[in-house]
């Protein structure tokens, strides 16, 4: 089973990209939909015990977490020893289902693949990119966002150009969705042209 690893930095429309990819049949493993899923669940309780007064209503309130990380840029170290390990579970979980199910790939997308190694985990990495200044008016145009919190996640990512350089497969979404999508289901063409002919025997 080819395991495709999608990434891209912050506004770069990777979520866009992944749901192009569930419309095109493929299994999609949502990296930030499990989390959201695990601060409402089981990693409320260890959130909260790592940054006090982050729980709202039995979930982790996001806001006042990326309040307390901004205070203390050393605090996202302590929040991925926490919720690095069960987001792999999950993940492991997924491939699992999907393997029974017999899919011939799946599609894992990991915001900050590059950061924590997981390209090791994937047999192709896809990178989703646009123009700078595409980004940034995306990013700004989100509820609550400021440039200062702006600047200190891209802080945290891998370059764009490193991210392009090192990719199999680019997607530039500076263009219509309707271009997106058919650069999308141009990379799901080849690559199952690429599995019938055997190019990854070990995947």
């Amino acid at each position: 089973m080819l395991k495709i690893g999608l990434t891209g930095s912050i506004g770069m429309g990777k979520s866009t990209a992944a749901k192009l990819f569930a419309d095109a049949g493929i299994p999609v493993n949502d990296s930030d939909a499990v989390v959201h899923d695990l601060y409402a669940g089981e990693a409320a309780p260890l959130v909260n015990a790592a940054f006090p007064g982050t729980i709202k209503d039995g979930a982790v309130d996001r806001r006042e977490l990326g309040r307390q990380l901004a205070r203390d840029p050393d605090g996202f170290k302590r929040l991925e020893a926490i919720v690095h390990p069960l987001v792999r579970k999950r993940e492991t979980e997924f491939l699992k289902r999907q393997r029974a199910a017999g899919a011939d790939m799946v599609l894992l997308d990991i915001p900050l693949l590059f950061e924590t190694g997981a390209e090791a985990r994937v047999d192709v990495i896809v990178v989703v990119s646009t123009d700078p200044q595409i980004q940034r008016q995306r990013v700004l145009a989100r509820e609550g966002m400021t440039e200062e919190k702006f600047d200190m996640i891209l802080s945290r990512q891998t370059p764009d150009t490193e991210k392009r350089r090192r990719a199999d497969y680019l997607i530039d979404t500076s263009h219509s969705i309707a271009t997106t999508r058919e650069r999308v289901f141009e990379i799901v063409a080849d690559l199952k042209t690429r599995i019938a002919k055997g190019d990854f025997r070990n995947a």
